[in-house]
This record gives C-alpha cells, sequence and structure tokens, in this order.
C-alpha cells in the first residue's frame, strides 16, 4: 500500500509538471497573449492562417501583404484630446510671448484662457490656424527635434504617463503578429506625417517611409549654403477620410489587404480595403467600451467619433472589438 501510494503521488506529480510545462509552451506560443479568446482574436488569426497557407486558394503573397493602421484611437490613446492637439496647444502657451496680439484673437485666445468650449467652437478652421502657427517656420529637423523633446516630458492628464506609454498593448501585440506572418505595416493617420516619424520605429517598429499622413506644405532653400526643407504654413494634403485611400494609393502603389480603425475617419480606408476583390481582406474597428481602464465613446464625441462606421461593420463583415470585453490589458505594463 505504501509502494503504490507512493507511486501514485509520485505519478501525480509528474503529470503535474507536465501540464505546467504545456501551458508555459502555448503561452508562450500565443502571439496575442492581451487578447481574450473573443471572435475578434480568433478572426484575425484565421485571416493570417488562410492569407499565409501556400498551395491554396486564398494564399496571398508577401509583396500584396500589406496591413494599414489608423494611429490616434487606434494604435494609442485620443482621449480627452488627440495628443498633436495637445501638443499644438502646448506650443501656443509657450509661443505666446513672442504674438502680444494672442491674447485677444481667437482660436489663440482661447487656447490661454482654457477655454476648450470657445476653441472647440473655432471648428476645424480655428484647429488648422493653430497648426500652421504652431507647426511651420522652421526646418523639417527643427520640428522633428521639437516633437522628440515634448514627447519626453508631456504627460497625459488623466493617466500621468508620457504619451509614447499609452499604446495599445494588444495593437503592439497585432503589428508584431502580422510582421511575423510577412506582412508590411502602415501607419496612415489624419495626424501630421513629421510629427509621427520621430517616434513611430521606436514606438511601433514602424519605420518613418511607412509612415503616412497630413502634411503642410514643404520647400528646399540654401541656408548659408546648407540644403534644407522649410515648413510653410499652408496645408499640402490631409491625409483623413476619403484621403486616407488617396495617400495610401500615393505613398504604397498598392491596395491593402487589412486595414484597422477606430472611427468614422476610417471608413473609406476600410471600405478601399476590404469591398471587392478576389482575395481574402480583413477590417477591424476598435471600439471604446471601457471607461474605467481607458475611455467609453462612440457616437456622441469630437475625438474619434464612431457612427456610420459602427453601423455599417457587419454588412461589410469587418470585425468590431470591445475593449472591454477583448482585450485583457489596455496599456504596456509599467
Amino acid at each position: 500500500m505504501i509502494a503504490l501510494a507512493s507511486f501514485s503521488r509520485n505519478a501525480f506529480l509528474a503529470l503535474a509538471a507536465v501540464l505546467v510545462c504545456v501551458a508555459t509552451a502555448f503561452a508562450q506560443s500565443d502571439p496575442l497573449p492581451s487578447w481574450n479568446d473573443t471572435a475578434p482574436k480568433q478572426a484575425i488569426v484565421a485571416f493570417v492562417d488562410r492569407v499565409t497557407a501556400e498551395n491554396t486558394t486564398d494564399f496571398v503573397p508577401e509583396s500584396d501583404r500589406i496591413a494599414v493602421f489608423d494611429n490616434d484611437g487606434t494604435l494609442w490613446v485620443e482621449h480627452p484630446m488627440y495628443t498633436q492637439l495637445a501638443f499644438a496647444l502646448d506650443r501656443v502657451k509657450l509661443l505666446a510671448p513672442q504674438h502680444p496680439e494672442w491674447k485677444d484673437k481667437q482660436p489663440f485666445k482661447a487656447v490661454l484662457d482654457g477655454d476648450l468650449k470657445a476653441l472647440a467652437a473655432s471648428g476645424e478652421k480655428g484647429l488648422v490656424e493653430l497648426i500652421m502657427a504652431t507647426h511651420a517656420g522652421m526646418t523639417v529637423d527643427e520640428f522633428q527635434e521639437i516633437v522628440t523633446e515634448w514627447l519626453a516630458t508631456a504627460r497625459h492628464p488623466r493617466f500621468d504617463r508620457p504619451y509614447t506609454e499609452l499604446v495599445y498593448q494588444p495593437m503592439l501585440e497585432l503589428l508584431a503578429y502580422l510582421r511575423t506572418n510577412g506582412f508590411k505595416t502602415y501607419i496612415v493617420s489624419g495626424g501630421g506625417v513629421e510629427f509621427m516619424r520621430p517616434w513611430a520605429k521606436d514606438v511601433y517598429g514602424i519605420p518613418p517611409e511607412q509612415v503616412i499622413g497630413s502634411s503642410i506644405k514643404t520647400e528646399f532653400i540654401l541656408r548659408d549654403g546648407l540644403p534644407i526643407l522649410f515648413r510653410l504654413p499652408e496645408v499640402n494634403f490631409v491625409d483623413d477620410k476619403a484621403g486616407k485611400p488617396v495617400g495610401i494609393n500615393a505613398a504604397i502603389g498598392r491596395r491593402p489587404i487589412a486595414a484597422f480603425g477606430n472611427s468614422d475617419g476610417d471608413l473609406e480606408m476600410l471600405q478601399w480595403t476590404t469591398v471587392g476583390g478576389s482575395i481574402p481582406r480583413f477590417g477591424l474597428i476598435v471600439h471604446h467600451t471601457d471607461a474605467e481602464r481607458e475611455y467609453a465613446y462612440d457616437r456622441n464625441t469630437e475625438f474619434g467619433r464612431l457612427d456610420k462606421a459602427l453601423d455599417i461593420a457587419p454588412n461589410n463583415g469587418w470585425t468590431v472589438v470591445d475593449m472591454k470585453a477583448d482585450w485583457k490589458e489596455i496599456f504596456p505594463q509599467k
């Protein structure tokens, strides 16, 4: 009896050790560990398996495995306002001593008074005026240095963390998973292309040449015999809504097979990527539903409004991520 008890105990311990090893190996092999095993994760994995299965009708060569990602609200936080807008507001305050007229001129007065309601009332015209005043009149290199310095010190008002730490852990895993499977990943954002390029490689693993965004006009000049690119206070291209497919075509020259967004600003990009064609295509919308860990918003918001795209997602076969239900983690752990 003693020998049998000893054998049973040893057998149990051995079985337990095996199960632990199997569980550990499974956890290590899971490319999307911050995703709950719900429909969105299953849809992502199924799509990648389809397009990478050689000798099948769904196989897509690596040269055509293009995936495009919106940035604000899809890869990093966009509330209580777009990060680039927070940058512009800080720049207004910094430059205000050089512009005493701003004290009585909208939208600058609203910024200096902290009157966000008046700032919102200035609309797109006011936003463009702020961007032109704070993003132009310098070289490309000077602007990128200013952005880098700001991001090194700026903190999100709610989470008290650098904005570059408020990226979505599940999406970082998704980017890596796609690249491991032969995809080339691009950012396609309404944000400024020169605002994103200085840090996109370090944060997302996406190099500057794979960042597509809005831009202001830039001219080549010689300054003291040295060639520079100088940023002018004029809009060049707005990479938002219907502008996104145009920007993708101009910069990539290929139609993506996967698109990821979170708002109506991504609607046309999702349509351009997924509607029509004979090969498998994939669209995904990040729906902000977690007020406790991040924010909950969709139809009634000034930043990242998700309305029409949410309504037509089912008919287009787009996957909708419920952040609260589908993500184990929101931001990378400190």
